[in-house]
């Protein structure tokens, strides 16, 4: 279930798994995993099983993968820790049950967790577009830079994006500054979101409700892709594309008409 935010995005009610929260689920994974691979316990402990409550699950997993950078850890987990609210942790809750519904080759909540580089830039994002809207550009800029390094995805901080997203691999990702994602879509390695040149202001793509973007496909402009809309992989998008269809080839154009009921974000069906 969702509701309007009145950001042109959607809240997204994060669903429960069985009668468990995903982090029950998390939590009981990582004690089996720990119990079968002695060699993760510590970290298992140091980031899931050991600690406080749910926001310390995801500040610990993210400040580890980012450590790389000439910053202490533990002064990165204390920006992300003192970043998140309820409101990003819904967020948080919402995508690690779309990437473990939507990903086949995802066997838990905990792989997803600790394992998948989409899930991790993507949270990171999060992170860094709180204090981008705080008036805090210059770490917000520096965060999404290191995403870059170390994820992959290169994704502004100033972008809007919704909840219930999966980054299938997010290899190649590139996000736009003015790009706003709704809710319920899903994304595949190499994809742009981009502008068409020089212009300024609002340049980027809008893409809409329900939405599967295919692997390498390109959507150049301040354009629109219609809710529970497909793009192929590959396209090239430079026109809006409505609600309800499959767009696909060079430049792109409408192919198929959907089903009423069709989600493509979650069928996942890679088919034209």
């Amino acid at each position: 279930m969702s509701k309007s935010t009145g950001l042109g995005l959607t809240e997204q009610q994060p669903q429960p798994l069985g009668d468990a929260s995903v982090w029950t689920v998390i939590r009981s994974e990582a004690a089996e995993l720990a119990a079968r691979e002695p060699i993760l316990q510590r970290l298992l402990a140091a980031q899931v099983t050991d600690t406080a409550n749910n926001n310390e699950i995801i500040a610990r997993v993210l400040a580890a993968r980012l450590s790389v950078a000439q910053v202490e850890t533990g002064d990165l987990f204390d920006l992300i820790l003192s970043t998140l609210d309820d409101d990003i942790l819904r967020k948080v809750e919402a995508d690690l049950i779309a990437v473990r519904e939507r990903d086949p080759a995802c066997t838990t909540s905990l792989h997803a967790l600790l394992n998948l580089k989409g899930f991790h830039a993507l949270q990171t994002h999060r992170i860094a577009h709180a204090l981008w809207i705080a008036g805090r550009p210059e770490i917000a800029s520096w965060l999404a830079n290191l995403v870059s390094l170390v994820f992959g995805p290169d994704i502004h901080p100033a972008a809007r994006i919704g909840a219930s997203i999966m980054l299938d691999h997010g290899s190649g990702v590139v996000i736009g500054e003015t790009a706003v994602i709704e809710d319920e879509v899903s994304i595949l390695q190499n994809v742009t979101l981009g502008g068409t040149g020089k212009e300024t202001g609002d340049r980027h793509p809008k893409i809409r409700h329900g939405v599967m973007i295919g692997a390498g496909a390109k959507i150049l402009g301040n354009i629109e892709i219609g809710a529970f809309s497909k793009v192929a992989a590959g396209s090239v998008v430079l026109k809006s594309v409505p609600t309800h269809c499959t767009v696909a080839g060079v430049p792109a154009t409408v192919v198929r008409i959907h089903r009423a009921d069709e989600i493509p974000a979650e069928t996942m069906d890679q088919n034209i």
